[in-house]
């Protein structure tokens, strides 16, 4: 039976109980300490409420230690999600999902990082998403846009667009978006000032945005928390996961963006008087259905000219605290091979002619070898083996910037008339017309380098859907309307 001792204040009024359960010796036949619990009586319960609930939660408490709940009454959410967030670290988890864990976890906690992690209840938890989707909650509620021409005001300074990155620590993006009159948070337009020793007023409007955090957002923070309890169940720490019982506000799955097949005649037209640097990185992104990081970190070592495929093995990738890194795909299944056809094959022959002529006329102003982070933030030196190189500067032959691939296309896009282009849009693209021409989920998943085949069918359902819709009229075409015919 669990020991039941009262505490009491200094006026001997009895404030608390603590609840012992003992569970036996060890090998000296020295008692083990006991696991150990508080319970403080409710405002206003009766002697005999009080003696009831006692009860049952001595009860509950030692048929939890029996059961292997080794429960921690001090312990809170905060000091535990820190050191779940470490161990993660410690087993390998990528660099890009711990900034996430920690960025997460800095609102979180001001929310319910002082809960013991024994106490907390789905009732804490919806509370919690409750006062997220209240106004005036966002961490970039207030934007910045520029007022003045910031790329003519750098060129009359004699400041380039690369030194002011630089300089003011931001990206280059960022500074395009300030070119284009875009919004931007307003920590960076403030970077951007203090780098050109300017007051805000005078190269920024600030823009108020006091609307909620959206449903995604704070989905996110639910699959965060999930994560942290779930590690806390899977240790036996606390019977259940809060999180499984809770009720975050649903999210509307967000619908991948294609382009249709005149927009793809489009854009391959463009191309055609396009740089072949360029030319040739946006027929990859849409042949192969790669993400943005990966066309950006692709080696020539990495192209099997024998077998017509790439290898995709290597992920170009920017956080604010290492910079540029490399790191492996994002799962397992991302290291793949990507057959390609004939097409793609002359015009990367064509293009590494171009890439070693190039490499001879930069002479000493190419860097054979670039230093570039891995995913620990650990500098190492790399052959400038990259398909798609940094031109101009210091830099030359280091791998673009991926931020630069999404910076190119929106200028290309508005300079040729064309639809908004966005290079995860390429993978949306590729993978609607694979679907639409009757080619089987599982095939897809491996070319796009999904996890699982149910991931990919989960994200293109309504494409799915939509290619079936045309089967259908297939079928009736050969089967019925042809004697129509």
């Amino acid at each position: 039976m669990p020991n039941i001792t009262p505490r009491k204040n200094k006026n001997g009024e009895i404030t608390s109980y603590t609840i012992r359960v003992y569970h036996g010796y060890d090998g000296a036949g020295k008692r083990l300490k006991p696991y150990t619990m508080s319970w403080k009586p409710a405002p206003g319960m009766t002697q005999k409420q009080i003696e009831k609930e006692l009860n049952r939660q001595a009860v509950q408490f030692e048929e939890q230690c029996r059961n292997g709940y080794a429960l921690d009454n001090k312990q809170t959410f905060a000091q535990y999600a820190d050191y779940v967030v470490n161990l993660k670290e410690r087993t390998g988890v990528k660099h890009g999902a711990i900034c996430w864990y920690r960025n997460q976890l800095k609102r979180i906690n001001a929310g319910i990082g002082h809960l013991k992690l024994n106490e907390i209840r789905p009732q804490h938890l919806n509370a919690l998403y409750t006062q997220l989707a209240s106004k005036g909650l966002r961490a970039d509620g207030n934007k910045a846009v520029c007022k003045v021409d910031l790329r003519k005001y750098l060129s009359d300074i004699g400041i380039t667009k690369k030194v002011l990155c630089a300089s003011a620590g931001v990206s280059e993006q960022t500074i395009s978006k300030c070119f284009h009159g875009e919004q931007v948070s307003l920590k960076s337009a403030e970077k951007i000032c203090i780098a050109l020793n300017k007051p805000r007023k005078t190269l920024f409007n600030v823009m108020e945005n006091a609307a909620p955090l959206s449903a995604s957002t704070i989905s996110g923070y639910h699959r965060c928390i999930s994560s942290i309890l779930g590690q806390a169940e899977k240790e036996m720490l606390i019977p259940f996961n809060p999180a499984a019982k809770a009720s975050p506000p649903k999210r509307e799955a967000p619908q991948p963006n294609y382009f249709q097949p005149e927009d793809i005649e489009n854009i391959r037209n463009a191309l055609e008087t396009a740089p072949i640097k360029w030319k040739t990185l946006v027929h990859l992104l849409l042949i192969t259905g790669a993400r943005r990081g990966e066309i950006a970190g692709l080696k020539w070592s990495a192209v099997d000219w024998d077998n017509n495929r790439i290898h995709i093995n290597v992920t170009l990738l920017n956080r604010t605290d290492i910079g540029i890194y490399e790191d492996t795909p994002k799962t397992e299944q991302s290291d793949r091979y990507i057959t390609l056809p004939a097409e793609t094959m002359e015009l990367l022959k064509e293009y590494r002619n171009y890439w070693l002529e190039f490499r001879s006329v930069s002479g000493s102003e190419w860097n054979s070898f670039v230093q570039i982070s891995d995913r620990n933030g650990n500098s190492q030196t790399i052959k400038a083996d990259y398909l798609f190189f940094q031109d101009k500067g210091n830099k030359v032959g280091y791998p673009i910037r991926p931020d630069s691939i999404t910076s190119w296309c929106r200028k290309f896009s508005k300079n040729n008339n064309l639809p908004h282009i966005n290079p995860h849009a390429f993978r949306h693209t590729m993978a609607s017309i694979l679907y639409f021409n009757g080619i089987d989920s599982i095939s897809i998943s491996s070319r796009l380098g999904h996890s699982k085949a149910s991931t990919t069918s989960d994200i293109y359902s309504h494409i799915i859907k939509e290619a079936d819709k045309r089967s259908a009229e297939c079928i009736a075409d050969v089967i019925f309307r042809s004697k129509q015919a």
